[in-house]
């Protein structure tokens, strides 16, 4: 997969990368610094950690578009997207 864009709504803003594995590190990297609950946490850093992480997200993106999760902190549903640069800018 070519480069996409990762936008965590309300946490950080849109960045690009030109690679998959890299942006799924950086999200995660994000993700783990927010004050999610142990629920959360735990279900984020399997799905982004798992050692088929990068198939798992591109199976997303071929078949949805995107890949768009949401979670919920300090009482706000958030939503957390990786598209491919071509379709973010639409």
């Amino acid at each position: 997969m070519d480069a996409v864009t990762v936008e965590i709504e309300g946490v950080s803003a849109l960045a690009t990368f030109s690679r998959l594995p890299d942006a799924l590190g950086a999200v995660w990297a994000s993700m783990r610094a927010l004050p999610l609950g142990a629920l959360q946490y735990d279900a984020y850093q399997y799905f982004f950690t798992r050692p088929d992480a990068v198939e798992r997200v591109s199976e997303f993106i071929e078949r949805d578009g995107e890949l768009n999760l949401s979670f919920k902190m300090e009482g706000r549903s958030h939503a957390l997207r990786v598209r491919p640069v071509e379709t973010s800018a639409r």
